[in-house]
């Protein structure tokens, strides 16, 4: 606009004019000043909201409140450009196109954050449990957004994506307090079995990791091609599955040894012919 022409605008167009532009950076700055607020304050009640929860990770909900602040500076920087007379439907198109674009691209990376998201949300297990997952079996050493990190007992670190993890069953050892620890032991057919059970169910008794509620389970659990086999079913802590496991293996040959109870070893009879 030329303001020094013969055509240029009178005085009264040039305030209006001002003033209207005063005015639309006014409303520009003030929407700009809502925003940042609302995008703080959004971002304050999601964190304090989620704070309440147990079950949301701390990952999880910083990662949801950066969404929910983040949602709103996109929307305040829309309000802005539609002050300003742009128009804003066909940039939320655009957006939305360039959205649907990334999504595609980086659809097996977003599919491991949404899995992310599920296991810090739902928590099939916590960090230093272990579990089984994916065929493979660990120590669970950190969760984050994308992948899971678990040690094997000889120390390897094994990396699995989330996707991979939330996608299959997880079997986690940890999970409650107690276990039931499950024994098979066979003894030959000559040998008695009553004394058996007996010598199995004083040595259970005698140790006091086993629980004697509910009670430990010795019964004959069937009748092998050359043993009389022997079920023991104990409950114990989970922290003293596998001590109490490898102890009443060596303790209960031992006591089979001294008591003369045999455990004999798979045998197969041949009959040949008189040639």
């Amino acid at each position: 606009m030329d303001f020094f022409s013969e055509d240029a605008p009178s005085m009264d167009v040039i305030v209006a004019y001002g003033i209207e532009i005063g005015l639309t950076l006014l409303g520009a700055f003030a929407v700009l000043l809502v925003g940042l607020w609302l995008a703080g304050f959004v971002e304050r009640r999601l964190d304090k909201l989620f704070a309440r929860s147990e079950k949301i990770d701390t990952t999880v909900a910083n990662f949801l409140s950066s969404i929910g602040k983040y949602a709103v500076f996109v929307f305040t920087g829309i309000t802005l450009l539609g002050q300003f007379g742009v128009e804003t439907t066909s940039l939320v198109a655009v957006l939305g196109a360039a959205g649907l674009a990334i999504g595609l691209a980086l659809q097996g990376t977003l599919s491991n954050l949404a899995a992310g998201v599920m296991l810090l949300i739902f928590r099939p297990f916590r960090i230093g449990q272990f579990v089984e997952v994916g065929g493979q079996s660990g120590t669970v050493k950190a969760i984050s957004l994308f992948m899971t990190k678990m040690d094997t007992p000889d120390n390897v670190r094994i990396t699995i994506p989330n996707n991979s993890v939330w996608g299959s069953a997880i079997r986690n050892f940890n999970y409650h307090d107690t276990r039931r620890l499950d024994q098979l032991y066979g003894i030959s057919y000559s040998d008695n079995i009553d004394k058996a059970l007996d010598i199995i169910k004083k040595v259970l008794s005698e140790d006091e990791r086993c629980f004697t509620e509910p009670e430990p389970l010795v019964a004959v659990k069937g009748l092998g091609d050359s043993s009389v086999d022997i079920v023991v079913r104990v409950w114990c802590n989970a922290g003293d599955y596998w001590a109490l496991n490898w102890h009443l293996l060596k303790t209960i040959k031992e006591q089979f040894d001294a008591n003369d109870i045999s455990i004999p070893f798979p045998c197969r009879t041949i009959y040949r012919g008189d040639e």
